[in-house]
């Protein structure tokens, strides 16, 4: 099948107009199902979860995962079970998240955006974010290693190729038998170079933490970031049935650092694309904002959960955004380990199944304008994105739901509460909001194809009526 100049979702969503909501396509030598609608969606995400739990381990994820021992792409069983639980516990839970707010909070509070060349100048704020996520991620999860600013914005440096490197439709990856293609392309080559200067430094925090850990006589909980959670897991499981090992760990720490950077990036870059392109919604939610926290000083406090729950048209915002720019346009894909039969239709085992929720989100079927982004649809509904409404799986559903969806929703709404709350923003040059660049690239994740770059103006504290 050839997806011509599409990106991979956009031409997929189109063969589903023309052929159907469920499609069995041959990408290469691999042959791959395609589903595109809620519905579908519903029987084998809901109703033969267990049948799909497992993931396909793909050869660059293999490279990158150390042969997938990381939760994304690890095999269905008790290590991915176990792994899983740990996460949680030691940091994407929702009581963990929780306990890292003033930790979240301080970060943004001293990052919120660094101040601009001059007054009027505008600043690039894809990059900006960026170095928020860096330093956001690097702390909760490596903590106060002996990495120095420099080697960690060369760590996610990597990480984001990485992540360009592993999206869309590899050639190796459709043509698994062929040797000959792996050595013209050296695509999986270069995918080994990128690992290996990653996997340096994940070394160097290993170490670090182990040195510190021999020379403390206790870690209190405040100061335990995901690496010693992980290197105590190790520790007191040794003679246990699934021992940890340092490429476990290193697997893991990968695999977050990516997954819990780049996507939630992504989706306040989207978010703030589509206030410019709106000026009604972004001075509705400004106001909002505002409203909310003028007379509390210069830092936004928004780490507490009933404070985030009073922001409706942020959450409403939150809400549009992942139905109208899904982070994961294809969601990962599943396998099944035997043959099931899903409505009459046979599918193999060992079938990859691709669930193209972007399309699902702009079905009009189940929604109304769905090319119109508008936060106010979600006003009166119950719908969600945590995996029950199955027009609405940004983040996927079932087992293999992604595990880091509270921890970034969590930092979204409050990366976006500051920057709306400290600034009002312009286009550049005068550029009209109609003429703002609204292209996408694809890699494991749906970003802008350019950065976002946009003049910040500081707001001066003040009272605000809410209409």
């Amino acid at each position: 099948m050839a997806l011509g100049s599409s990106l991979p979702h956009r031409r997929l969503r189109d063969l589903a107009r023309q052929y159907g909501p469920v499609m069995r396509l041959r990408f290469g030598e691999v042959p791959i199902v395609v589903v595109s609608s809620a519905e579908w969606a519903q029987l084998f995400l809901q109703a033969h979860d267990a049948s799909f739990a497992a993931r396909p381990l793909l050869p660059a994820a293999s490279i990158v995962f150390y042969g997938g021992r990381d939760i994304a792409f690890a095999a269905y069983g008790e290590y991915w079970r176990k792994m899983r639980k740990v996460c949680d516990v030691g940091l994407l839970g929702t009581g963990r998240v929780k306990s890292l707010h003033p930790v979240m909070e301080q970060e943004v509070s001293l990052y919120t955006l660094p101040p601009p060349p001059a007054a009027g100048e505008p600043i690039n704020l894809s990059r900006s974010l960026f170095d928020l996520g860096c330093s956001i991620n690097s702390r909760l999860v490596l903590g106060m290693s002996s990495l120095g600013q420099e080697e960690v914005g060369v760590f996610f440096s990597l990480a984001s190729q990485l992540m360009k490197a592993m999206g869309g439709f590899d050639l190796v990856d459709l043509f698994p038998s062929s040797e000959l293609l792996r050595r013209i392309t050296g695509a999986h080559g270069e995918l080994k170079k990128l690992h290996a200067a990653l996997d340096a430094i994940l070394e160097t925090v290993i170490n670090d933490h182990v040195t510190k850990r021999s020379a403390a006589k206790n870690i209190d909980d405040e100061e335990e970031d995901l690496v010693d959670f992980l290197l105590n897991l190790k520790e007191n499981n040794e003679h246990r049935q699934l021992p940890i090992t340092n490429s476990d760990i290193k697997a893991v720490i990968l695999d977050l650092l990516m997954a819990g950077t780049s996507p939630w990036i992504a989706v306040v870059e989207w978010a703030m694309s589509e206030l410019m392109k709106n000026p009604r919604m972004m001075e509705k939610a400004q106001k909002e904002v505002r409203h909310r926290f003028d007379g509390q000083g210069e830092i936004v406090v928004v780490v507490d959960e009933a404070c985030i729950n009073e922001l409706q048209y942020l959450q409403l915002v939150l809400t549009e955004t992942l139905r109208f720019h899904s982070p994961g346009p294809l969601n990962l894909p599943r396998e099944n380990q035997e043959t099931v039969v899903i409505n009459g239709y046979q599918i193999p085992a060992k079938t990859k199944v691709i669930f193209n929720s972007w399309a699902m989100g702009r079905d009009p079927d189940h929604w109304t304008n769905p090319e119109c982004f508008d936060p106010e649809r979600f006003l009166h509904t119950s719908t969600d994105y945590k995996g029950h409404h199955f027009d609405l799986i940004p983040f996927g559903a079932g087992r293999r739901i992604c595990p880091g969806m509270h921890f970034g929703t969590t930092i979204v709404k409050l990366v976006l509460a500051n920057l709306l709350y400290h600034f009002d923003w312009e286009l550049p040059n005068q550029m009209k909001p109609r003429d703002l660049d609204m292209s996408e690239r694809l890699g494991l994740d749906l970003r802008r194809k350019n950065d976002l770059v946009l003049v910040p103006i500081p707001y001066h504290h003040g009272s605000i009526e809410v209409a």
